[in-house]
């Protein structure tokens, strides 16, 4: 084997090397994505049990059922349809009726309910999560310039 054909062989097996950890890179990241989607697209996909998945919209009013040992359900909306969400813990502060949330975690279709693991409210008056804000304004139901839904404006 002369120079030449070494040198390629060595460029050829690093190669070979970079390809097989950018799959095994891109095989770990797959696993660990999550997608948001709107209770309309929660309740229109057949999603196999145990997938995880973020759910994103408003709570609805009146929905929130407070029980024991910090179990908590509520339903998220998106004014076209509404998800039964149920969660064990310990809530945001920022989180109460009429307002954006995301919750992480998998769908039951048997039960029609969504077992949350995770709730992240808005932060501040004006945050709302962008795929939500898109979500909502895809519906007409939040225009750009306009308070997010919930959110009352002060004036003075």
């Amino acid at each position: 084997m002369n120079r030449k054909q070494k040198r390629l062989s060595i460029i050829a097996g690093g190669a070979v090397f970079l390809a097989a950890s950018a799959a095994l890179v891109a095989s770990a990241l797959r696993e660990q994505i999550v997608f948001f989607n709107s209770p309309t697209d929660v309740l229109a996909q057949q999603m196999a049990p145990g997938t995880r998945v973020r759910l994103g919209g408003l709570v609805e009013d009146g929905s929130v059922e407070r029980g024991e040992n910090s179990a908590v359900t509520f339903r998220v909306t998106d004014t076209n349809a509404s998800v039964k969400v149920r969660y064990v813990g310990i809530l945001p502060d920022l989180f109460r009726e009429g307002q954006g949330v995301v919750t992480e975690g998998t769908f039951s279709p048997e039960q029609g309910t969504f077992l949350a693991d995770s709730v992240l409210a808005k932060h501040d008056e004006n945050y709302m999560p962008k795929e939500v804000a898109d979500s909502l304004k895809a519906q007409g139901v939040w225009q750009e310039g306009d308070p997010a839904p919930g959110v009352e404006t002060q004036t003075q």
